[in-house]
């Protein structure tokens, strides 16, 4: 019965309030840093732990060890076998799930309200309590390595493996979240044990919560369950070199496919970055608003060369990567990057209009609200805001930044970030020439 009401409820999670409601903070002794948007819509509560302990954490040539501790802390516990332990949550309807990117290592959990204190007691049993099963890290490890031998044959992930090497080489963001084939096979259960032990602290940790319930409810109940975890990480989210810019490589993968999946990419801004909104805007008027972009206008709608080409950048800790992303014929995949990088050319030198400016501010500040149509979604958003040390009043504020973005300021960014010359290519298919 639960269950079933628990499926009703998350159809009714659309947020449909005008304002955006405020970020409350607040902290434990330990260092845990609180973030909670009350929501009171749905009897629901969603939240989200991240730590700093994503795939960059990873050890040299082993990438993959983060996001296979992130899979053995939902797997099962030091109370609870596997099976036990999915047949417990199961039985309160309890989602908890784990999950990985370059930075941050992050637990999550959705409850009903009625159930909020059990639930997170198995967040805290999962993130304090670690199983440590050989049994269940051989499983999860050749389930791992299973799906990295099928993904060989996938151009899109052979895509993201050549992005990340050819742009960040030996840093710490060098390698896709999951590993590869090589360095899933090198990992030991001593690698997951040796990272927790060095980044699973509560200091510079952040719990983000959206859902039924106040801050005064809240934080006894997290004190209760969090407050004897101490420690602080062995090293910090911000400590991080930038970097190399890399510029004008080439790498190509020979796979055997009717498509050529071509990327060109470069380095973008960090997630802190000054100029982070007038970057926004300028993705997407470029490649990141669909079929009103220009490069969908140009390779797609004038010229018929794909389905679909698409461009984004991942602001993290330093700069990440800035993507441009399509798929053709082998035969027009030379005229298909011809047209991208004129369209590179003409916005970097700025010929962007005031009215296509004004189109593209209107659609973002308009879709905005769908940005937190949920509970997780809005978790998400505050983890992101907490874990990166951004202002809490970033949503509220969002719609004016995006609006004052000025012309001149989209033309300034242009000019730094699209200059064809500056972006790298790879290439994945066959008979490439």
């Amino acid at each position: 019965m639960k269950q079933r009401l628990f499926a009703i409820i998350l159809l009714m999670l659309p947020f449909t309030a005008q304002a955006v409601p405020s970020i409350q903070e607040t902290r434990l002794d330990n260092g845990l840093r609180i973030l909670l948007m009350e929501a009171h819509n749905v009897p629901m509560v969603s939240m989200s732990l991240v730590v700093p302990a994503g795939s960059r954490f990873d050890p040299e040539k082993r990438g993959g060890t983060a996001s296979m501790l992130a899979a053995m802390l939902a797997d099962h516990t030091a109370r609870h076998e596997h099976k036990a332990w999915a047949d417990m949550l199961d039985a309160d309807a309890m989602m908890l799930g784990s999950a990985v990117d370059n930075d941050g290592m992050t637990l999550s959990l959705t409850v009903l309200k009625d159930v909020l204190e059990p639930g997170i007691d198995a967040l805290t049993e999962a993130l304090l309590m670690p199983g440590w099963s050989e049994k269940r890290f051989t499983i999860l490890k050749e389930d791992s390595i299973a799906a990295a031998r099928k993904e060989l044959e996938e151009p899109g992930i052979r895509a993201a493996e050549a992005a990340a090497e050819l742009i960040f080489s030996n840093h710490p963001y060098g390698h896709r979240s999951e590993g590869s084939l090589a360095s899933l096979q090198a990992i030991g259960l001593s690698d997951l044990k040796a990272l927790y032990q060095r980044q699973v602290k509560p200091d510079g940790a952040v719990l983000a919560v959206s859902g039924d319930i106040t801050m005064d409810e809240l934080k006894p109940l997290i004190a209760k369950a969090l407050s004897n975890w101490k420690g602080t990480p062995e090293t910090g989210l911000y400590d991080i070199v930038r970097p190399v810019n890399v510029i004008g490589q080439q790498a190509d993968v020979e796979l055997p496919t009717s498509q050529t999946q071509l990327q060109l990419l470069r380095l973008g801004p960090e997630r802190t970055s000054p100029d982070f909104f007038p970057v926004f805007v300028l993705n997407h008027m470029l490649g990141g608003g669909g079929f009103g972009s220009k490069l969908m206008e140009e390779v797609r709608e004038k010229r018929g060369l794909v389905y679909g080409v698409y461009s984004y950048f991942v602001p993290l800790a330093t700069n990440g990567p800035f993507v441009i992303s399509l798929q053709t014929r082998g035969d027009q995949a030379a005229e298909a990057e011809r047209v991208v990088r004129s369209v590179l050319s003409t916005m970097a030198e700025g010929k962007i209009s005031a009215k296509a400016l004004k189109a593209t501010k209107e659609n973002l500040t308009g879709s905005f609200a769908q940005r937190m149509d949920s509970n997780r979604e809005r978790v998400a958003l505050i983890a992101m805001i907490g874990f990166y040390g951004m202002p809490l009043d970033y949503l509220s504020q969002w719609t004016r930044r995006v609006k004052e973005v000025s012309l001149q300021e989209v033309k300034d960014q242009a000019a730094i970030y699209l200059d064809p010359e500056q972006w790298n290519r790879i290439r994945i298919g066959s008979d490439l020439k």
